[in-house]
């Protein structure tokens, strides 16, 4: 059996298809902040202010504490300030993947906390 069609219909109707599909696609980025262990209290409650609107945006962070130098030998440190800032956020991210070292740095991956039935509209930044 064989089906003779125009061809241009065809390609017209699949990319129309594509582009409905793209419409209804979430884009997910994951945004980045790097600690450093010897970081000030202010400097800590900005960094979280930072990812607290980061995660209400809907993306994902990364959340990075660099090590230097001497640094290395104290990685209790960085744990300790994952830690506190992770409690700070208890209520509004999940930990994708719990902290671990990768290289120099002391890693862990936040997504957005699931909303019952509440879809927050993402901020165009410029």
């Amino acid at each position: 059996m064989c089906r003779l069609m125009d061809y241009g219909k065809f390609k017209y109707a699949q990319a129309k298809k594509e582009r409905e599909a793209r419409k209804n696609q979430k884009v997910v980025l994951v945004r980045e902040v790097r600690l450093r262990p010897k970081i000030d209290e202010h400097d800590i409650d900005f960094k979280t202010k930072q990812i607290h609107r980061f995660l209400t945006g809907g993306d994902k962070v990364k959340l990075s504490v660099m090590f230097r130098g001497r640094e290395m030998t104290h990685v209790h440190l960085g744990k300790e300030l994952l830690d506190k800032v992770l409690d700070d956020l208890k209520d509004l991210a999940t930990v994708e993947k719990p902290a671990a070292m990768e290289g120099r740095f002391l890693t862990v991956i936040l997504s957005p906390a699931p909303t019952k039935g509440k879809e927050v509209p993402r901020v165009k930044e410029v």
